[in-house]
Order: structure tokens, then C-alpha cells, then sequence
């Protein structure tokens, strides 16, 4: 093989006859949620963390800004590590460094400690994209996409279920025992990993510059790929609009909902992540392509009915609940397909697809709420409806092979 566009991998994975128990499925998808989690602990806490620092609250949203940089830095420097050092190995790492990062945010006594202490916590938590493609590897052939389906169901449900969380914690507690109580979270999932998890060898032994330059190869030596990316990218990116500008929604005129009943919504749209084996059972019969089609029209109805639902809270929550299970479907279903490009770096394979995936969402959540300070809910409903109708004009270009 050609060393400036191959390497030699130590071993390839070969496809396990039996598939992971059910047990280690559920507590591969619980530590999916409860890792990813730490990126939305923050978001609920800004106005608090601004009062207690003496701080302005855009300062304060310094600390989603970099708990974001950290994610997207750990996904392109770390998740590439899960095809070159044992997984087990690093998930332990990974997760040990998560603790003591949450115990510091949450004694911080200075917001500059706070600030570098989520910096950190974010680029850890990538956890979670090492313990799917894990998952994967661990999975035979034809009940992979119902194995990632499971554990990736843990993925949105944290999303969404975080703000609700620590909203709840901080007005109990204090926020204090949001970041203190993961870290208590991360210390058992250490242990319960460490302890449940296989032993995973490397699928290669280069070096880790090779390692890197190697991930960005695969963008170009695979556009099945960077397709599957920017679908996810335009789902995430809707999805992210929709759920930070509801809330102005919810909390404005025509409802009035305080922050806690804004987290009581937040639960309505964790229903979505029931579709995840389904979408995973789909990808195992063949139909990648044609529930992609599905998703995106699903989710343009879903902004359809979120325009005429601002006024209607039951329309809303029928609108979230199908972006959820839309965006989830195609996530599933993207996954499934990149994880069939090369058995040997899923790992890096994974890092892309969801470094390019998060980048949807934060230019999305930015969009959104930069629309709807503009144009209000029309102008957010009209993206969201948009962008997945231009999703399935490039769906129709894509040859049926690819997926």
C-alpha cells in the first residue's frame, strides 16, 4: 500500500458472531447521554453563574462557547485514538479526566477556573463518540444498525434531558451540585465500564500525526462520507434552532411558561428517541436510503406545524417530537453507513462525521436565534422547514449505491 495515502493497520476488525449483550447495550447508552450531557449542564446556570461571579451574562455564555471548542477539539484529536489505542484503556482515561474537570468547575472560586474547567470537560466528554463506534465493532453484521441504534438513542435523550436536569438541580441545590453530581455520575460510569467493557485491541499502530492526517484522508477517499455529514449537519442545525429559540416561545406572551415548565417541554421531545431501533432496524433491512427521504420530509412537516403552532402548545410539542425522531433516524441511519467504509477506522470515520454534525447545530442554534431576534417564530419555522427541503434535493442527486 501507497504509505502517503494507506497505512497498515494491526488488525482488521472482523465481524463478531454474537453481538453484545443487551445489558452491556443499555449501559453503552446510558454512559452515551450521561457523557454528552456535560455540554448543556451550563445553559440553564448562566444567569445564576453571572449573579454569583459578577459578571455579564455574555460573559457567562463563554462557558457554552467553550465547552463546544473543547467537543469539537476532543473529536478531532482524541476520538481518532479509539482505532489506535485499546478502547477500554481510553474510555477509562477519558472519563477519569471528565471527573476531576466537573469536581473543579464545581468548587471553582473564580469564573477564569470555571471557564477552563468545562474547556476541559467538554474536549473529554467525547467519550460517548468512542463507545459507539465501540459498539459497532462489537455488533455482527446484520444487527449492527439495531446495536448503534440503541446506544445512539442515549446520545439525544442526554441532549435533551440535560436542561431540564440541571435546571432542576441549581433551583434545588444550587449549581454547585449540577457539576458536582456528574462528576459523581462520571466516577460510577469509570468503574461500571471499566469493569463491563471487552477488552477492544487497536485496529492500527501508526503514529499519531499519521493517525490525524489520516482522518482528514478519509473525508476525500470516502464521499459516502461527507453525504451522510451534511444531512446530519442540516438536521442538527434545525434541530439546535428549534430548541433554542422555543423557549423564547414558550416564555413569551402567549404561554408565559417559567424556566421549569420550559424543562417540562424539553421532556416531551425526549419521546423522539423511542425511534432509535427502529431507525436501527431500517438501516439492517436495506432502507437507508429511502427513510432519509422520509426524515427530511417529516421533518419540514414538523416546521410547518411549529409555524401554525405558536399559538398552540399541543402543535408544538407534536413538532418536536417529529424533529426529534427525524433527526434521530437520519443520525442512525448515517452511521450505519459510515461504519461499513472501513471496519479498521470507525473510530476516525465517527470523528468526522460528527465533528461535521456538531458544527450543523452550533451554526443552526446561532442562525435561529439570530432569525428569530429578527423575524420572529416565522422566520426560525421557515428555516427549519427550508433547509430540510433542500436536504432532499441533494438526497435526489445521490446514487443509490452510496448508502
Amino acid at each position: 500500500m501507497a504509505p502517503s495515502v494507506q497505512f497498515q493497520t494491526a488488525q482488521r476488525a472482523a465481524s463478531p458472531a454474537v453481538g453484545p449483550s443487551g445489558r452491556l447495550v443499555a449501559l453503552l447508552a446510558v454512559a452515551t447521554g450521561v457523557a454528552v450531557a456535560n455540554l448543556y449542564y451550563a445553559q440553564p446556570l448562566l444567569s445564576a453563574l453571572s449573579a454569583f461571579f459578577g459578571i455579564s451574562e455574555v460573559a457567562a455564555g463563554g462557558l457554552i462557547t467553550a465547552t463546544q471548542v473543547g467537543y469539537v477539539a476532543g473529536m478531532l484529536l482524541l476520538v481518532p485514538l479509539g482505532d489506535r489505542i485499546e478502547k477500554r484503556r481510553l474510555v477509562v482515561i477519558l472519563l477519569s479526566v471528565t471527573t476531576v474537570a466537573l469536581v473543579v468547575a464545581g468548587t471553582a472560586a473564580t469564573f477564569p477556573v470555571l471557564l477552563a474547567a468545562l474547556l476541559v470537560a467538554g474536549g473529554t466528554s467525547v467519550v460517548a463518540q468512542i463507545l459507539v463506534p465501540f459498539a459497532a465493532g462489537l455488533a455482527p453484521d446484520h444487527a449492527r444498525g439495531r446495536v448503534v441504534g440503541r446506544v445512539m438513542s442515549g446520545l439525544l435523550t442526554g441532549i435533551l434531558l440535560s436542561r431540564t436536569l440541571s435546571s432542576l438541580v441549581s433551583q434545588t441545590a444550587g449549581w454547585r451540585v449540577v457539576f458536582l453530581g456528574s462528576a459523581v455520575l462520571m466516577a460510577v460510569l469509570t468503574l461500571a465500564l471499566r469493569a463491563a467493557l471487552p477488552r477492544h485491541a487497536p485496529s492500527t499502530d501508526v503514529s499519531y500525526g499519521r493517525l490525524l492526517r489520516s482522518t482528514a484522508q478519509l473525508a476525500r477517499t470516502h464521499p459516502a462520507l461527507m453525504r451522510r455529514g451534511l444531512y446530519q449537519a442540516v438536521m442538527f442545525g434545525v434541530f439546535s434552532a428549534f430548541w433554542t429559540t422555543v423557549s423564547f416561545v414558550l416564555t413569551g406572551p402567549a404561554f408565559h411558561y417559567s424556566g421549569f415548565g420550559v424543562g417540562m417541554f424539553a421532556l416531551v421531545g425526549a419521546a423522539g428517541a423511542a425511534v432509535a431501533p427502529f431507525a436501527g432496524h431500517w438501516a439492517d433491512r436495506g432502507l437507508v436510503r429511502p427513510m432519509t427521504a422520509v426524515a427530511f420530509a417529516a421533518t419540514a412537516l414538523a416546521f410547518a406545524l411549529a409555524g401554525f403552532g405558536r399559538h398552540d402548545v399541543v402543535l408544538l410539542a407534536v413538532a418536536a417530537v417529529l424533529v426529534d425522531m427525524a433527526v434521530q433516524t437520519t443520525l442512525i441511519l448515517g452511521q450505519h453507513t459510515i461504519y461499513r467504509l472501513d471496519a479498521g477506522a470507525r473510530a476516525r470515520l465517527n470523528s468526522v462525521y460528527i465533528a461535521t454534525f456538531f458544527a450543523g447545530g452550533a451554526i443552526g442554534s446561532q442562525v435561529g436565534s439570530i432569525l428569530y431576534h429578527a423575524y420572529g417564530w416565522t422566520g426560525v419555522t421557515v428555516l427549519g422547514a427550508a433547509l430540510p427541503v433542500l436536504a432532499l434535493l441533494y438526497w435526489t442527486t445521490e446514487r443509490p449505491t452510496t448508502s
